[in-house]
């Protein structure tokens, strides 16, 4: 027996225990460790009334909140397909190696700043610019169930791993002439720190040991970017306003990244193009109708060349007025994102170029020239910005259309950029975006399930009084990735219509008329301080599960549960063929599902939602 193979198994176990501290013990064993002697063909799957009742709604005391405020943002039927995450990866096109189902916020992107989110149209029928999103779910008739959550062995053969981070010095704001040079230094080091990681994986027998990968290399990494994020916002504030960059501080280790190409993975310079015959569909019986909303692509986004990293250090003088002209590039950006969206179809093949590349164009070129205006009333007017005016579409992996881009480096781990005093990037080989009408990659294959039915809830607190959240506060829940990083973060929420007093962490098996169902709850509980953390997680808790009380440090919020429905035929359950959208190490894990959350109500909104659910009411 190698060394491999009793990690493994090792490392099943432990996932396998656990999982029994979250559900209960007929749906204890997750996909990716399945009992010995368990019906093989439908190990990952239950049916529902095998799943013993587990879920605890605390009594609501008399200091509590009991109302719930309801939010239609609709199924996804504007077709904003994304393989980005913008809460998790910002920053990393095609990140997460998976498609998501976005409702709310139109505009989203992972190059998405908080600033051009606020003013996108949306999806949500109160004006809602939350951006929701989640794994889609796929009918695939050519699944092994039987082969569901296990590591497989064609990810292994493309290596290691590699440690993917999201850019820096094209997220930064304009940077003080002062400090250009510390600030550079500090951008160098996140290079070496990446490189000394990525070194340390590819050295690693085990890549998938979730205590090697977290603790010894993904872990320590996170703490020094910490670190020196905290060094370059020190840095700026010394002259400037001081910028939060603690939501760049998380890395993440890929498979099946372009530069190894294979069935799939997608290869370096194109991606993989899939037969693809079907178009998205609602499934119903045999998953054979038509959703009404053929997608032809994912929704691609705008890609622009990076101006941050080519631009030199700004005279104090001119730092807020170019501040401002950086804020407004981004919000051209999200508006022509926007536009690609609630376009989509429209006109010929040169639409896109006339309608919205064109225009963007123009308007980026006089935004640079007041930029170069502005640095040239006290410094030496940088040159040639308007070659970075033309954009074009990061819809595959070659830069875009005929209008270019280049990005510099502004789309996996680029920490530097073009003129920023010889800091180097660090750029990894770009991932495949999804392709064909089923927008499919990354092994993700299968014709999308839309929704039945999406209900967001923003609910109250059993033991007190909930306070608003605050504007960008992003979360996330669940683990996209409890393979590699181990169960702790993963939370069961497979049910059935009908039975909601249980939820497994199998893919359900539902009784005729009753839908397959998805249930994420949010945390909701807040420091009080914090909108983002280093991992996304520590500025949020979830409440006691008994109780309902928030952990001491910590205050309710209106706890965020969406509840996803599908009409999937009985046939297409029993054989064990709709599967989740995973990364290429889950293998469609029904464990590894999650949901991702930014807060873009407006403060009236969330004040009305604050009360509604203090007063203990329904209201929508």
């Amino acid at each position: 027996m190698t060394h491999r193979t009793v990690d493994r198994r090792k490392f099943r176990l432990i996932a396998s225990l656990s999982a029994v501290a979250v559900v209960a013990a007929a749906t204890a064993t997750v996909a990716l460790a399945a009992k010995d002697g368990e019906p093989a063909p439908l190990g990952a799957f239950v049916p529902i009334e095998r799943v013993n009742k587990n879920v605890v709604n605390p009594e609501v005391g008399q200091n509590g909140a009991g109302g719930v405020f309801t939010v239609d943002c609709g199924t996804n039927e504007k077709g904003k397909f994304s393989a980005d995450n913008p809460v998790a990866q910002p920053g990393l096109k095609h990140g997460a190696q998976h498609v998501h189902d976005f409702v709310g916020n139109l505009s989203i992107s992972a190059e998405s700043t908080d600033d051009s989110l606020l003013d996108s149209e949306t999806t949500c029928r109160n004006g809602d610019r939350s951006s929701y999103f989640w794994p889609v779910l796929r009918i695939n008739p050519k699944a092994n169930p039987q082969d569901v959550g296990s590591t497989p062995d064609k990810v292994k053969e493309t290596g290691p791993g590699e440690v993917a981070c999201p850019g820096v010095g094209d997220r930064l704001p304009a940077v003080p002439q002062r400090v250009r040079d510390e600030v550079t230094r500090n951008l160098q080091l996140l290079e070496q720190q990446l490189k000394e990681a990525n070194e340390r994986v590819a050295r690693n027998e085990n890549p998938a040991d979730p205590n090697f990968v977290n603790n010894a290399i993904l872990g320590p990494l996170r703490s020094k970017r910490v670190a020196t994020l905290d060094r370059i916002a020190i840095a700026i504030g010394r002259s400037a306003r001081k910028p939060n960059l603690v939501s760049l501080a998380d890395c993440d280790l890929r498979f099946g990244h372009g530069n190894h190409g294979g069935a799939g993975h997608g290869e370096h310079s194109k991606p993989r193009k899939f037969a693809a015959d079907g178009v998205l569909q609602q499934a119903g019986q045999n998953g054979a109708e038509q959703n009404g909303a053929e997608q032809d692509a994912a929704t691609p986004t705008i890609k622009c060349p990076s101006v941050r990293g080519a631009l030199p250090g700004v005279p104090d003088q001119a730092v807020d007025e170019v501040d401002r002209n950086l804020a407004l590039l981004d919000k051209q950006i999200a508006e022509a994102n926007q536009r690609l969206v609630t376009t989509k179809g429209q006109g010929g093949p040169n639409f896109v170029d006339n309608a919205i590349l064109g225009p963007l164009k123009d308007k980026r070129v006089a935004t640079l020239d007041r930029i170069a205006i502005a640095i040239g009333r006290n410094a030496e007017r940088p040159q040639g910005l308007e070659r970075l005016a033309p954009c074009g579409l990061n819809e595959n992996n070659e830069g875009g259309n005929n209008n270019g881009g280049n990005n510099n480096g502004n789309g996996n781990n680029g920490n530097g950029g073009n003129n920023n005093g010889g800091a180097t990037t660090t750029t990894a080989p770009p991932l495949a975006a999804p392709s064909g009408k089923n927008l499919e990659l990354v092994g993700n294959n299968g014709k999308i399930v839309r929704p039945a039915q999406v209900k967001i809830e923003y609910r109250g607190n059993a033991t007190s009084k909930v306070t608003a959240m605050p504007k960008f506060l992003k979360m996330v829940t669940g683990d996209a990735k409890p393979t590699s990083r181990g169960p702790a973060n993963a939370r069961a929420t497979w049910t059935c219509s009908g039975f909601d007093d249980r939820l497994s962490d199998k893919y359900v098996i539902c009784p005729n008329g009753s839908k397959v169902m998805r249930v994420h709850d949010f945390a909701g509980c807040w420091d009080g301080q914090n909108a983002d953390s280093a991992n996304h997680r520590d500025h949020v808790r979830f409440a006691d599960k008994k109780t309902g009380a928030c952990p001491q440090g910590f205050r309710a919020i209106p706890q965020l549960r969406i509840s996803i429905s599908y009409d999937i035929s009985r046939d297409v359950q029993q054989k064990g063929q709709y599967q989740l959208d995973a990364f290429p190490e889950e293998n469609h894990n029904p464990f590894s599902d999650h949901n991702d959350f930014a807060n873009v109500n407006s403060e009236e909104t969330m004040a009305k939602i604050v009360k509604c659910v203090n007063d203990g009411r329904k209201c929508s």
